[in-house]
């Protein structure tokens, strides 16, 4: 059997990609979103998440190349001057390994976080990462820890299977079989969670064209299948600034059909 939930990340960041969300709910295939309740969208996005019944709405945690929710005065170590998390994922990483202080700062915010999502009213469907980065097993940790609090019963382990990338044409690097291998450190992490069985999106990032899609699902191995996006309507100044490269209008279009494309 296969069971295949196209998602959408990002919801929150702009009125596109809210707007994205809400008319691929009510006229395509997609019936997950992840929250970034720190992003300037993010009222707007709740506001029609609540007018959206068959929209399941998840938190996606921020901690690297985005909006703070507690701000750079209570998170010195973490954060730039203007409250943002860097961009550089590996350097953040090492120090929230290494540094007590920044773990402290860190599971504050991965706190608030979870208090936003819950005071939206929201029911919390699942939680996953922004960059992925509750693979950094000390992330995982403390998201799963905190997530429990809040009721949380999935996670997103974005395990992307290196054979069915290669048997859509794709060439595969050492480092997609790495990633790969590494997932199932956090799968065990997250027993007991609902997970799904592979996740696609990572290697075509920002370039999930209907194309893709159809080429994908004809190769699909059986169990849950997640296939998460970065649908937008339009490209506006604040999606060209950050992801200048990704194919926001084209995977929104790839959203329009049905789960039979």
């Amino acid at each position: 059997m296969r069971e295949i939930v196209f998602s959408a990340d990002d919801f929150g960041l702009t009125e596109a990609v809210n707007e994205a969300v809400e008319r691929a709910n009510r006229e395509g295939c997609l019936t997950q979103a992840s929250l970034m309740v720190a992003a300037p969208a993010a009222a707007d996005a709740v506001r029609r998440a609540r007018a959206l019944p068959r929209l399941n709405v998840g938190l996606h945690l921020v901690l690297v190349d985005g909006d703070s929710l507690l701000g750079h005065a209570q998170l010195p170590r973490i954060t730039l001057p203007d409250g943002r998390f860097s961009a550089n994922q590996i350097a953040l990483g090492v120090h929230y390994f290494f540094s007590p202080a920044a773990r402290r700062e860190l599971r504050a915010e991965i706190e608030a976080q979870f208090a936003a999502f819950a005071a939206t009213g929201l029911v919390l469907h699942h939680v996953d990462a922004h960059k992925h980065f509750l693979l950094h097993p000390t992330i995982a940790r403390m998201l799963i820890e905190v997530g429990q609090q809040y009721g949380l019963k999935r996670i997103r382990v974005p395990a992307e299977p290196p054979a069915v990338l290669a048997a859509c044409g794709e060439r595969i690097m050492l480092g997609d079989r790495v990633l790969y291998v590494w997932t199932k450190f956090l799968r065990w992490q997250a027993r007991g969670l609902e997970v799904p069985d592979q996740v696609f999106g990572i290697k075509w990032s920002g370039h999930m064209t209907r194309e893709r899609m159809v080429q994908l699902l004809a190769h699909l191995p059986p169990g849950r299948t997640e296939i998460y996006t970065h649908p937008a309507t339009r490209r506006d100044a604040a999606l060209e600034k950050l992801m200048p490269d990704y194919e926001h209008v084209a995977e929104f279009e790839a959203l329009l059909v049905d789960h039979n494309i």
